[in-house]
C-alpha cells in the first residue's frame, strides 16, 4: 500500500498583518474561578505542562511579564512528551495548558485530552507562518515553534566526505561510524520516510523503507533516544554523523567544533512542537492569552535571539548572526517536508515492530 504521507509545507503569505501588542486581549467573560481571584486580588494559578528546558529564560522572559499583566501565578510541570501526556491520560494532572511536539499532541487530539480553542481570540495567529497556524487541525493549538531534522558530521572523521543528502547516510565512509534516531523516537518515523526516499519512491512505500533501514544497520554504531547520547557518542569518537535537530547542534559543536550541520537537498524534516488547551481546564480563556503571548513578535524574537526556539512570527527580523543555529526565515520553512501525524500514529505499532524484528535483528 502506498499513500502520500509527506507534504509539502504549504506556501507562506508575503505580507504580515500588524501586530496588536504583545499579548491578547484582556480576558472577557472568563471561568467563574478567575473572576473571583482577581477580585480578591490573589493571583490566578496556570498550570503549564512542558519540558523543562531553558527554564530560567522561560521564567524571566516568558512567564513573569505574562505573569505581571494578567494577575496569574505560573506552575510547571515538567516532563518528556511521554511521561507528560501519560499523566493528563490518567487523570493525575491538574494541567490548563500543554506543550508537545505534534507527534505526541496527535495522540492527545485522538485521545480527546484538548479543548477546541477559540482562534478569535488568538489575534497573533495572523502573523505566524501558515504551516504553523493548525498543524493539527482548526479546532487545536498551533505550533510556537518549528525546527528541523538534517544531518550534522565531522569532516575530519570522515576524511574530508562531504554529506549533502540522505542518500549520503548510506555511504561506505558511513561504515561503523553512524547514529540514528530510534523507532521510538520523535523523529524514527522521519527516518522511515527518508528511507523510503533514498529507496527511490516518490509516494511513502513502507516495504522498501524498511529494506533500506536493513541495509544501514550494518554501519549504524547505536540507536539513540536522547540527543546527551549522540553528544557523547561524538566526543568520544565513537561516531561522526547522524541525522539531529537543528536545535541541538550547539550542544554538538561544544563536544567536537568541526561539525557541520546540513539540511539534505531532498529537504529537512519539520519539527513542530504545539501548544494546546487540556480538557476541562477551568482557565480556559486565560490559557488563550497566554498562547497569544507566545505566538507574540516580542516573545518570539526573545526566544530566537537567545537561541532557544526557532521562530513562528514572520514579523521579526534577524541578522544572520542572530539567526545562525536556529530554523528562520520563511524560504527555509517552505522547504521543509511535513509528515502526516495522522497517518503515522495510525501505522507507528507496526513501523516499531517491523523495525525491531527486521532491522536490527
Amino acid at each position: 500500500m502506498q499513500k502520500r504521507w509527506v507534504q509539502g509545507v504549504l506556501s507562506l503569505s508575503v505580507l504580515g498583518l500588524a501586530l496588536t501588542g504583545c499579548g491578547a486581549p484582556k480576558e472577557q467573560g472568563g471561568a467563574a474561578t478567575d473572576n473571583k481571584a482577581a477580585d480578591k486580588g490573589a493571583p490566578t494559578q496556570l498550570v503549564i505542562s512542558t519540558w523543562g528546558f531553558s527554564e530560567d529564560f522561560f521564567r524571566k522572559e516568558i512567564y513573569e511579564p505574562f505573569e505581571k499583566e494578567h494577575n496569574v501565578k505560573i506552575v510547571l510541570e515538567i516532563g518528556n512528551n511521554a511521561e507528560r501526556l501519560n499523566k493528563v491520560k490518567q487523570g493525575s494532572s491538574n494541567v490548563d495548558l500543554m506543550y508537545l511536539s505534534d507527534y505526541y499532541a496527535q495522540q492527545a487530539i485522538e485521545a480527546g485530552l484538548f479543548e477546541k480553542i477559540d482562534r478569535s481570540r488568538i489575534t497573533n495567529l495572523n502573523n505566524i507562518y501558515d504551516v504553523a497556524k493548525a498543524p493539527l487541525g482548526e479546532d487545536y493549538g498551533p505550533a510556537y515553534t518549528i525546527g528541523q531534522l538534517g544531518i550534522a558530521y565531522n569532516p575530519k572523521a570522515l576524511g574530508g566526505k562531504e554529506i549533502k543528502s540522505w542518500a549520503d547516510l548510506w555511504s561506505p565512509e558511513l561504515a561503523k561510524k553512524l547514529t540514528m534516531p530510534n523507532i521510538t523516537a520523535t523523529s524514527g518515523p522521519m527516518i522511515v520516510d527518508a528511507a523510503s526516499l533514498v529507496a527511490g519512491s516518490s509516494t511513502f512505500n513502507e516495504d522498501q523503507a524498511f529494506a533500506k533501514l536493513k541495509e544501514l544497520n550494518k554501519s549504524v554504531v547505536k540507536y539513540y533516544g536522547q540527543t546527551s547520547e549522540y553528544v557523547n557518542m561524538l566526543a568520544q569518537g565513537e561516531i561522526a554523523a547522524g541525522p539531529i535537530m537543528e536545535m541541538y547542534v550547539k550542544d554538538l559543536k561544544a563536544a567536537s567544533p568541526d561539525v557541520k550541520f546540513v539540511t539534505p537537498t531532498e529537504g529537512a524534516y519539520a519539527v513542530m512542537n504545539t501548544i494546546n488547551v487540556v480538557k476541562g481546564s477551568k482557565n480556559k480563556q486565560l490559557a488563550e492569552d497566554f498562547i497569544n503571548w507566545h505566538l507574540s513578535k516580542e516573545a518570539q524574537e526573545k526566544s530566537a535571539k537567545a537561541h532557544i526556539d526557532s521562530p513562528v512570527n514572520k514579523t521579526l527580523t534577524l541578522t544572520p548572526e542572530e539567526a545562525q543555529g536556529i530554523t528562520y526565515g520563511a524560504d527555509v520553512v517552505a522547504k521543509l517536508r511535513k509528515l502526516d501525524m495522522k497517518f503515522v500514529n495510525q501505522n507507528l505499532k507496526k513501523w516499531i515492530d517491523r523495525f525491531n524484528k527486521e532491522v536490527t535483528q
